[in-house]
């Protein structure tokens, strides 16, 4: 019993650690966000005099409400598309004998290994012929590419654990494929739709690399990507960029807390093999 209790207050120790070299970048970045504009706050301490003015004003110099609008139309472009996509594939891959699908499969699963930094390059010559460079759709096409192997591995390992007598029932019941998938298999899949969603949006509402390569126009970038070019003209003024940095957390922070439930289920479908 004692042991037990041990174990159970050391975990707890280590949480709080963790919690607290997780939360302590934010912190100190809240803290140098309140200083007066112009200087360089010296690590964590809380102003004398906190400078909430700086968060309105780094909303105004960076343009934020386009770059919402030009972060929407992204996410909105990617997610649904690569949801549909891979819930189909997935589904597919899923339903396609060991023997004559695993090479298709493969191809998905090295797709993993693929970083963005090696392809950024190619990337780039390719949306340039497209004559897209530049646009939203030189950020919404590649990264709809880039994000499908992930994707339909994650839907696949969903539907491979989907009970095979759903299919079957259905099919004695004269039900084709097409109404088994939209009718049966995606109602079931809604957690791991779900889940899969609130990942993309995370990781198109927080590319970086892609906007600041592709496109030249901030405000046609994600919000992170739109960093650069505010880090760029005002990096001298530590205090306003923190605090530009914190507004363009901010709409991210907010989607977690109000999915917590859906993002742990997120991190627990991922461990599921399929």
């Amino acid at each position: 019993m004692i042991e037990a209790r041990t174990n159970a207050l050391l975990a707890r120790l280590m949480l709080i650690a963790l919690m607290a070299v997780t939360l302590l970048p934010f912190l100190s970045m809240f803290s140098a966000a309140l200083a007066p504009s112009g200087t360089y706050p010296a690590g964590l301490q809380w102003p004398s005099d906190p400078q909430w003015g700086n968060f309105v004003r780094a909303f105004e110099l960076a343009n934020m409400t386009k770059l919402l609008w030009s972060s929407s139309l992204i996410v909105l472009g990617v997610v649904p598309v690569s949801v549909l996509i891979a819930t189909m594939a997935g589904f597919g891959l899923s339903r396609i004998d060991k023997g004559r699908g695993k090479w298709l499969y493969l191809v998905f699963v090295l797709g993993l290994t693929l970083p963005f930094e090696a392809v950024i390059t190619p990337l780039y010559y390719e949306v340039k012929a497209l004559g897209i460079l530049n646009t939203r759709m030189a950020l919404i096409l590649p990264l709809i590419g880039l994000f499908m192997p992930f994707s339909v591995y994650w839907m696949r390992a969903h539907f491979l654990n989907v009970p095979s007598e759903l299919g079957e029932a259905a099919e004695v019941d004269g039900a084709s494929e097409w109404k088994q998938f939209w009718l049966i298999q995606v109602p079931i899949a809604r957690p791991a739709i779900m889940s899969l969603s609130i990942l993309l949006f995370l990781w198109t509402w927080n590319q970086f690399l892609l906007p600041v390569v592709l496109v030249q126009d901030p405000e046609q970038r994600t919000m992170a990507g739109a960093l650069g070019a505010f880090q760029g003209q005002w990096g001298t003024d530590v205090p306003l960029l923190c605090a530009g940095a914190l507004l363009i957390l901010t709409p991210t922070v907010l989607l977690f807390l109000i999915f917590q439930r859906q993002f742990v289920a997120a991190l627990l479908q991922g461990s599921v093999k399929g």
